[in-house]
């Protein structure tokens, strides 16, 4: 691996040091996005994205590729796909910036051929109508028609900043049709089985709701512990 100091300003590629097993990804992908938010504070969520693969039902479960570029530039994109093992998850820093597309239909085809899992674009994207034809999830801030260019400047495997997400190289991205988050790859596993016992508890209270059986005293301790006369 070459050391920064032989890079140019503003260009980087680096390597992820650990990845999370498939055990784990497949664990994470059979639980609800919320559940895992909620186990992490209720504070960690992607802002601002929405899903343009068209079919709520997908989830998008795996290790983070990260990408940070100049707005409207995805010259390190093309190289994050390139790089790219099956699986992977290309999480891109674009600033936000909606005035030129990051990745479009002929971008998507290519990470259909390499088994890409999908993409988070803090950015805009095009060729809306191949997106929805699904195969790979996306999501992202927007989009435009408007085409980006390939100057550069770029950086592939740093930790970036995505819609408000802190991502690091081989975080588990995890997406649905509620939206995004990022899990430290360093917390997973202390993480997973808390989010199981959320999923259940949650089961049982959906179970109860159903049933007509709730339990007013959930809510009426909380308004009694603020000086509620209930």
């Amino acid at each position: 691996m070459t050391s920064r100091s032989e890079w140019p300003a503003g260009y980087f590629i680096g390597q992820r040091d650990n990845v999370p097993d498939s055990a784990t990804i497949e664990a994470f992908r059979r639980l609800p996005v919320p559940n895992i938010g909620d186990t992490m504070g209720r504070s960690t969520a992607a802002l601002g994205l929405k899903p343009y693969h068209a079919d709520n039902k997908v989830v998008l479960c795996g290790p983070a590729l990260t990408v940070k570029v100049r707005p409207g530039d995805n010259l390190m994109i093309h190289k994050a796909i390139e790089m790219a093992q099956p699986g992977d998850v290309i999480v891109v820093d674009g600033s936000g910036d909606l005035t030129q597309a990051l990745i479009g239909g002929l971008m998507r085809t290519s990470a259909l051929t390499k088994k890409i899992a999908g993409f988070v674009i803090d950015g805009a994207i095009r060729d809306l109508n191949e997106w929805a034809e699904g195969g790979i999830a996306v999501f992202a801030r927007g989009n435009t028609l408007r085409g980006p260019s390939k100057d550069g400047p770029g950086k592939v495997n740093v930790p970036i900043s995505c819609a408000g997400l802190l991502v690091n190289p081989g975080d588990l991205i995890v997406g649905d049709a509620d939206g995004v988050i990022a899990i430290p790859y360093e917390e997973l596993q202390d993480l997973l089985p808390k989010v199981q016992k959320h999923a259940e508890r949650e089961e049982q209270i959906r179970a109860h709701n159903a049933s007509g059986t709730t339990d007013p005293e959930r809510f009426n301790s909380l308004l009694r512990s603020k000086g509620c006369p209930v």
